[in-house]
């Protein structure tokens, strides 16, 4: 069946890109923005923030979200304009498109045209070796040379690059292989976290999620591991916080949210946790889980970056470190010396910790300021309005 499956798609592809040949000999669509979040699997990230501003500003130009599967009702009303990836209609736009606007890679058959401009976003803040940085590559379905062949091929694509901070910077050009327009601007889906009206949004998230209004809330948002995969482009994720301990310690002043990486393929059954943990890897928008939250756990994710804009305490449930660090990527600096937050192995650690989170978190904050110095200088709340400004009056000329 998975055989048959995977003809039928490659089939349905095929066509896509004949049909792809033939709209690129229609003229462009100068007013044509298309907008995809990882892969069309959301409505989220970067691509949603800069959606939002030109919403607002720019009433002339037919923007276009792409999804993988058709969106939810609430998705719908903040896009009207979508279609669904490797549809016609999807072909149709990609080929008459002025602007895409991305946040990950496209395939390689979709070359764009010279009339469209393509803005690639990425998504976060380097802690793990990219690209053309990676000694080895532990993932399904390719080799070390043939992963890095693709990415540098697929980087040349790229008219602008987003980059968060001056440390990504450098990281972006040489491990991307990236030659064109570095646009050192902070990152758009942040200006969620400096909004004037954020403790309002916060508000509404909570009653949107059903979360208990006087409980503190945990983020737990693990990465995926690149050798844990089921199959290509889809990850296992074998959960170690012990949640009937969290529960049992914690549940009175605090509930949990799990966000999932997007590749990680499981369903978490929290039936035995209600009330205590969520399930919130399928919410749209990472960032509004950031502002509900009083605390972040995580491991090599760089989710980490973004929340340290809230100043918000977080701890680091590392209990793969050496595995990761040395075998599976590898790390752009001493991840124990930067990040602030403990580094902690067990289970029982982390809820430790957080039974004294106050005064824990105190001895961090020296190297909070440090760190938010570093990475968070650029974010201001107009990280959007920078890049539309650039990119779209560059087009004028």
């Amino acid at each position: 069946m998975t055989q048959l499956l995977t003809t039928i798609r490659r089939k349905k592809i095929h066509k896509g890109l004949l049909l792809y040949r033939l709209f690129q000999k229609l003229p462009i669509q100068k007013n044509l923005v298309l907008f995809e979040s990882f892969l069309g699997r959301g409505y989220s990230d970067n691509p949603k923030a800069l959606y939002q501003t030109l919403k607002r500003q720019r009433p002339e130009l037919t923007l276009v979200w792409i999804f993988a599967k058709e969106p939810t009702a609430d998705v719908k009303a903040s896009c009207p304009n979508w279609v669904l990836r490797n549809s016609p209609k999807y072909y149709y736009y990609m080929a008459r498109a002025r602007y895409w606007i991305f946040n990950t890679r496209q395939p390689l058959s979709l070359k764009k045209r010279r009339a469209t401009t393509y803005l690639q976003t990425w998504h976060g803040t380097p802690l793990k070796r990219l690209g053309l940085d990676m000694e080895e590559v532990h993932m399904a379905g390719t080799t070390t040379e043939q992963y890095k062949k693709n990415f540098y091929q697929q980087a040349q694509e790229w008219d602008y690059l987003l980059s968060p901070n001056t440390y990504s910077s450098e990281i972006f050009k040489r491990a991307f292989g990236f030659s064109g327009t570095l646009l050192e601007s902070g990152y758009p889906r942040n200006d969620l976290l400096y909004a004037p009206d954020r403790n309002q949004q916060a508000e509404t998230i909570k009653r949107k999620l059903d979360v208990p209004p006087n409980k503190k809330v945990i983020l737990y948002a693990p990465t995926w591991r690149d050798d844990e995969f089921v199959t290509k482009g889809q990850y296992r994720f074998n959960l170690q916080l012990d949640l009937q301990q969290m529960q049992e310690r914690l549940g009175q002043d605090y509930i949990v949210l799990l966000r999932m990486h997007y590749l990680i393929a499981e369903h978490l059954d929290l039936d035995a946790y209600a009330g205590f943990a969520y399930d919130v890897s399928s919410y749209g928008d990472i960032a509004e889980l950031y502002l509900i939250s009083d605390l972040l756990i995580t491991d090599y994710s760089s989710v980490f970056f973004d929340f340290a804009h809230l100043n918000r305490p977080m701890l680091f449930f590392t209990y793969d470190l050496e595995k990761y660090a040395s075998v599976l990527r590898g790390f752009y600096f001493d991840f124990e010396a930067v990040v602030p937050g403990p580094l902690l192995k067990e289970s029982n650690q982390v809820i430790d910790y957080i039974e004294d989170i106050e005064a824990q978190s105190k001895q961090y904050a020296d190297k909070y300021k440090v760190f938010q110095e570093q990475f968070c200088g650029l974010d201001d709340g107009k990280a959007s309005q920078r890049v539309i400004d650039t990119l779209f009056t560059a087009r004028k000329k």
